[in-house]
């Protein structure tokens, strides 16, 4: 019977030959002496604690006459460890299959057109009545509240929301803040002549603002808190007492105002004791326009908006950058 080598054992010499010192890792026993002899089996093991020439041959003989059951036993006898092809193979890995399997549990339902439209319906109910407070609507509210199951498809739902409110409602749905995508209807069709705001039930606390933007706009687009406050006083709404229409008109500028989204409050850099001032807000621009505020001064002064030429010359530059995004957003 054949003798088969161990895979991955040292290789043992055969009789009568020489195994000299070999490289690193290799057998260094002098193999002068038979194979079995007294002196070889005594020889010097390998650096890396080897067996000895005999314990090798020995090994590799009972390996290749060792039935598949018995190899295991041998090489643990020997501590050592059986190689990769005659190992037992990996199991399959099933990280990829799983995987694969979680990604078709993600893969969204598909919708009929039916749902869908149901969805934008519920959406511009939603639109219309947090409206009525006049604070941005964001878009997390909308997903949380209506689009719960059709995330994936919010963009598409509130594009068409916007669609049916503005041919059915005459209302614009504008996005006013990118980073939280915050979002405001704005009322195309009932305008207040001259001023170009809002017409609602709140007339007169639209016209209170439009006072305000006004010197906003003339006082080179920022107004600080004192000089609003002693406009207004001029105009018999005293900040510091209760007013008949519009309540306590401190809460009314610096909290409703500005959570609407119509009004900035930021404090003055570099001022002891800190000042306050006060700017537009986004909701201003998209519902009027430095022109229009420009002509509402103008109409209460009874001259022409050319009389401001500074002013006149700014809200005439806005104009045609509006005119010139129009332009490039219609195509």
């Amino acid at each position: 019977m054949s003798q088969k080598k161990g895979r991955g054992l040292p290789r043992a010499s055969g009789d009568g030959e020489d195994d000299g010192a070999g490289p690193s890792g290799s057998l260094g026993a002098s193999g002068g002496g038979p194979s079995g002899s007294s002196d070889a089996s005594e020889g010097p093991s390998t650096s890396g604690g080897g067996f000895s020439q005999a314990r090798v041959q020995a090994l590799a003989q009972a390996l290749a006459q060792a039935g598949p059951s018995q190899a295991d036993d041998v090489m643990e006898e020997a501590e050592c460890e059986e190689p990769g092809p005659t190992a037992t193979p990996p199991m399959p890995s099933t990280s990829s299959s799983s995987s694969s399997s979680s990604q078709v549990q993600k893969k969204p339902t598909k919708r009929t057109e039916a749902q869908i439209q149901q969805k934008v319906n519920e959406l511009v109910q939603f639109l219309l009545v947090k409206d009525q407070k006049k604070l941005p609507i964001r878009r997390a509210d909308m997903v949380k509240t209506i689009l719960q199951d059709y995330k994936d498809l919010a963009s598409v739902i509130i594009e068409r929301a916007g669609h049916i409110l503005e041919e059915v409602f005459g209302l614009q749905l504008r996005e006013i803040d990118q980073k939280y995508h915050a979002y405001i209807l704005i009322n195309k069709l009932e305008r207040l002549e001259g001023d170009g705001m809002k017409m609602d039930e709140s007339v007169a606390k639209m016209g209170l603002l439009m006072v305000i933007l006004s010197l906003i706009f003339m006082k080179g687009n920022s107004a600080r808190e004192s000089l609003v406050w002693d406009v207004l006083r001029k105009l018999r709404v005293d900040p510091e007492k209760k007013h008949k229409t519009f309540g306590d008109v401190k809460k009314l500028v610096k909290d409703e105002f500005v959570r609407q989204k119509y009004l900035e409050y930021n404090r003055v850099p570099h001022t002891e004791p800190p000042e306050y001032e006060f700017l537009w807000g986004p909701r201003a621009f998209h519902e009027t326009s430095k022109m229009q505020v420009l002509r509402f001064v103008a109409k209460i002064q009874n001259r022409e908006p050319s009389s401001w030429v500074s002013q006149y010359n700014e809200a005439l530059q806005d104009e045609m950058a509006a005119g010139s995004a129009a332009g490039v957003s219609g195509n």
